[in-house]
């Protein structure tokens, strides 16, 4: 298998709604604006096996202070094969030279597996937010 990453985004809506709801993600639900979402903000790298599109990072940025990734999920065909922590490199050294670089990992898996490419947890936070489906 050649995995392709690439910052180019011609992935589709419906590549989106795809890769989205393998996982179970509610944002694939709503792939039209998914698609305008991800076109919109300033860091899309995504991972290819062939025309399939198995793994997406993204990241919003202000322009030199603060980076927070939103989206990071890689196909279940495809997970365990470094997908996952090679979107997350890539997007680390572009924000190299950042103040921050933010992430939010909801179940204790995902902390590890952060923790492992060297995120630290932050204490005891409350996310916050407003949902309008």
């Amino acid at each position: 298998m050649n995995i392709r990453y690439t910052e180019d985004r011609s992935f589709t809506a419906e590549q989106l709604e795809e890769l989205f709801l393998s996982v179970e993600w509610e944002s694939g639900r709503y792939p039209e604006r998914l698609h305008k979402a991800l076109n919109t903000c300033e860091t899309v790298i995504t991972a290819w096996d062939g025309d399939r599109l198995v793994g997406l990072i993204n990241a919003i940025d202000d322009g030199g202070m603060t980076a927070y990734v939103h989206y990071l999920l890689v196909h279940p065909d495809y997970q365990n094969q470094q997908i996952g922590k090679t979107l997350t490199e890539m997007t680390k050294e572009k924000y190299r030279d950042h103040m921050y670089f933010f992430l939010v990992a909801e179940h204790k898996p995902l902390v590890e597996f952060y923790q492992k490419l060297g995120f630290t947890a932050m204490g005891e936070r409350t996310i916050m937010a407003i949902s309008n489906p």
